[in-house]
This record gives structure tokens, C-alpha cells and sequence, in this order.
């Protein structure tokens, strides 16, 4: 027997992401008329354990054309989802796995999955009357507003890697709400912007995420550029504003050699070098979180550099690739203590929620976030407040597909008014992970 939440049609397109390469767009109507439309991002600095992300080949927009995995989205996907309970959304993530056949969906794309996955939930928020943060959310759960990591200077993947390190991030752990972090945030860049300006460089260069892209002299030098820019916002240095740095070491490591190698500092470090060269930024710098430390599969280096900067939030993003046997094997072996997670490494919505769940369980923080290659879309915010991730990490304070997450999480706290609680610096702790397990 049909219910107004079955799932009646799927519609795909080819659009755009930000940065003008193809990705897909997806439409899913339910026999009530609720319907939930998702585009899905694509990222630049990706790990070779990733879900596979289907492309045309050829010569259409340089062999980067989705019009495959379009076709894959409104013919075998949709075939196999039609009908099916939107509301469930395990069976219908399911149903995508079973009709590609394979772990990492290589048969007819991850982007392609993601896309339905993602409509489909939000099909089923509208079906029901809830805002998507709500709907997401697990029985008796309050959504919660996360802790923002907000990207200021970039290099590496991002930015024509003027330096090797690919994000330098500005955390606003003393901001008592969202509103004011993001205020933070925005005057902390600000101030980068100023000091960098005066130092001659040129801070029109924008990255893929929105953060300053300006040429500089060292990986060190961004750091000194940041904290700089810090202090002259106004705002303490670690104690209103500290930093988070993604290393994306996979970038520069040179797996022949089993070495680091910064060419932009014409440096070749190897994996104990590399891990002291951090701990001695962040004895000088008020550093929260480091983002891939070491190469997706430099595993015993891993266990060893937690070890080493255990005081440090320390990300896993190539090195798990919001996968969950990945996850489990670092939680194993002791490698990291938090992870990134990102949807599209993944293929569907349950399969990152299981991630979320896991590490909590083990104690691992959760951020979540979005990729170098994003759309106007922005349910990446609604997850993070649903899922009590405590962080999200979606880019600068600039670029339309950049705001529009920010300005989702603005709406929301202002739309949930006293009853907005903020998880602030807290949800950097292992404490704060397992309280939400």
C-alpha cells in the first residue's frame, strides 16, 4: 500500500560547482508532493580511499563532464529506489549500495548516490513538516550549534600551492554563540587581510574556499601571518581566537622516497621530522586542531604522532575518508582522535551518520565538513546541527557557497532564539564526543 512519503519520481541535471566544474543536481518527489532537491560538491585535495566519484572522460568540459552518472542517478538509482519509504532512509541507501554493487561505488558513481541520498532526506524533512535539522536529529536530541572552523589563509590543492600546508584556520573559542564566532571569524580575516596588505602582499588572490591566497615566503610565515592578524582584529591571541591548521600531508608526500616534501621551501622532511616541525608550532602558536598530520596511509607514523601531539586535536580526513573501517582501524591502533567527515567521501547519508556515531563512541570528535568544490546548496549545515557533530569546517567568510552554510546556521539559531545552545570550545574534547554517543 502507497504512502504520501513513497518515493514516485528522481530527476537529475549537470550543474555547477564552485568552481565551474561539473557536479549533479537531483530532484526527488514523493507521492504526497513532497519533493527535496540536492546538489552535490566535489573535492580537489581528495584521498585514493574515497568513494569513486564518476566522470565522463572524453573531451566534453576537459573529460570532467557528469552526464554518466546523471543518467546512472535517473535510470538504475532511480529504478531502484522508486517506491521506497523516503522516511526510511537506511533502506533507501541501501537500495543504492545493492544497485551499484560494489564498496566504493564504482560502478555507477558516489556522486550519483549522494545525490538521491541527499534529496531524499530532504524530501522526507518537507514530507513531514520539519526543518532538516530536526528531522535528522535522533529521537530526544537537541540540535546544537557547532563550533566553526573558518579558513583564512590557504595554500597546497587550494591555491596554486603558493605553500605546501593547505589551510591555516582561524577557531573562535571564545565566541559565547554562533553569531558571535562567525563575528570573529570575519574580523579575524579581516585583520589578516590588513597585515598582509601592509607586508606588500596582494590579498586580492582568493582561494577555492575564500581564504587569502597571497604568495608567501614559508609554510611558517602563514601561521605568523595569521596570529598577526589576530591580534590586530582586536581580538587575544588563544584566548578569543585560536588556530587550526590542515596540513593535507598526502599532497606532498613522496611515497617512493617515504618522504615530506615541501617544495616550496625546497625542504624533504620525513614522517618524525615532519610531526616535530608541528609540535614546535604549536608550542609557539595557540593551535587546536591539525588536520592530516601524515599521509592517508602512513599508519604506524599516525599512531606515533598522536602520541606525540596528544594535547592537539588531531583530524583524520584522508586517512579515513569518513569511511567506517577506516575509522575502526584508527581507533585501534591509536591513530588520530578525531575525524572529518564529508558525505561525498562516502556515497550516502546513513554511511556518514554511522561514521558520526562510531567516533563518538570511541571518544573521536566529529567535523563536519564541506569540500573545495561546493554548491550554493546548504544542508551541510543542518547535518552538523542534527547530528550534534560539535564542529564544522565549510570554508572562509567570502564565496557565496561558503556563506550560504554560514548563513543557514545564523537562521537557525535565530529562528531557535533562547532555546540555541552553542557547543563551543567544548566540543574540541573526547569528553564532549562520548556525551553525544
Amino acid at each position: 500500500m502507497s504512502s504520501n512519503t513513497d518515493i514516485s519520481d528522481v530527476f537529475a541535471w549537470e550543474a555547477f560547482d564552485s568552481r565551474g566544474t561539473p557536479t549533479i543536481a537531483c530532484e526527488v518527489v514523493l507521492t504526497g508532493g513532497g519533493r527535496g532537491t540536492a546538489i552535490v560538491p566535489s573535492g580537489a585535495s581528495t584521498g585514493t580511499h574515497e568513494a569513486v566519484e564518476l566522470r565522463d572522460g572524453g573531451n566534453r568540459y576537459g573529460g570532467r563532464g557528469v552526464s554518466r552518472a546523471v543518467a546512472n542517478v535517473v535510470g538504475p538509482f532511480a529504478q531502484a529506489v522508486h517506491g521506497r519509504d523516503a522516511t526510511d532512509q537506511m533502506a533507501v541507501d541501501s537500495a543504492l549500495r545493492q544497485a551499484d554493487g560494489t564498496v566504493d561505488f564504482s560502478t555507477l558513481g558516489a556522486n550519483a548516490a549522494l545525490a538521491i541520498s541527499v534529496a531524499t532526506v530532504k524530501a522526507a524533512a518537507a514530507a513531514t513538516g520539519q526543518p532538516l535539522y530536526s528531522y535528522v536529529a535522533d529521537a530526544g536530541a537537541a540540535p546544537l550549534l557547532p563550533l566553526p572552523m573558518v579558513n583564512i589563509i590557504s595554500g597546497g590543492a587550494h591555491a596554486g600551492r603558493a605553500i605546501d600546508v593547505q589551510d591555516f584556520l582561524v577557531v573562535p573559542v571564545g565566541a559565547r554563540s554562533f553569531a558571535e564566532a562567525i563575528e570573529f571569524a570575519w574580523e579575524a580575516r579581516r585583520g589578516t587581510a590588513e597585515v598582509a596588505r601592509q607586508k606588500g602582499y596582494n590579498v586580492a588572490l582568493v582561494a577555492d574556499e575564500g581564504g587569502i591566497a597571497a604568495p608567501l615566503p614559508s609554510n611558517r610565515s602563514a601561521l605568523e601571518l595569521l596570529a598577526a592578524g589576530i591580534e590586530r582584529a582586536g581580538l587575544r591571541l588563544g584566548t578569543d581566537a585560536a588556530i587550526a591548521i590542515d596540513v593535507a600531508a598526502t599532497e606532498f608526500h613522496n611515497a617512493q622516497r617515504g618522504s615530506y616534501e615541501l617544495a616550496s621551501e625546497n625542504r624533504h622532511l620525513t614522517s618524525e621530522e615532519l610531526v616535530e616541525e608541528l609540535r614546535s608550532w604549536c608550542a609557539e602558536f595557540p593551535i587546536v586542531s591539525i588536520e592530516d598530520i601524515l599521509a592517508e596511509d602512513d599508519w604506524d607514523s599516525w599512531t606515533a604522532g598522536t602520541s606525540t601531539l596528544a594535547e592537539v586535536q588531531l583530524l583524520g580526513d584522508d586517512l579515513f575518508v569518513t569511511n567506517s573501517t577506516r575509522l575502526m582501524r584508527g581507533i585501534e591502533s591509536g591513530a588520530a582522535n578525531a575525524v572529518l567527515v564529508k558525505p561525498n567521501q562516502v556515497g550516502t547519508i546513513s554511511d556518514a551518520r554511522e561514521v558520526v556515531r562510531a567516533a563518538h563512541r570511541a571518544g573521536y570528535a566529529t567535523v563536519l565538513s564541506a569540500r573545495s568544490g561546493e554548491t550554493e546548496d546548504s544542508w551541510l549545515a543542518d547535518l552538523a546541527v542534527g547530528w550534534r557533530t560539535g564542529q564544522i569546517k565549510v570554508g572562509s567568510t567570502m564565496r557565496s557557497e561558503r556563506t550560504a552554510k554560514w548563513n543557514r546556521l545564523l537562521e537557525i539559531e535565530a529562528r531557535l532564539g533562547a532555546d540555541a545552545t552553542y557547543a563551543g570550545p567544548a566540543a574540541l574534547s573526547p569528553d564532549f564526543a562520548s556525551a553525544q554517543d
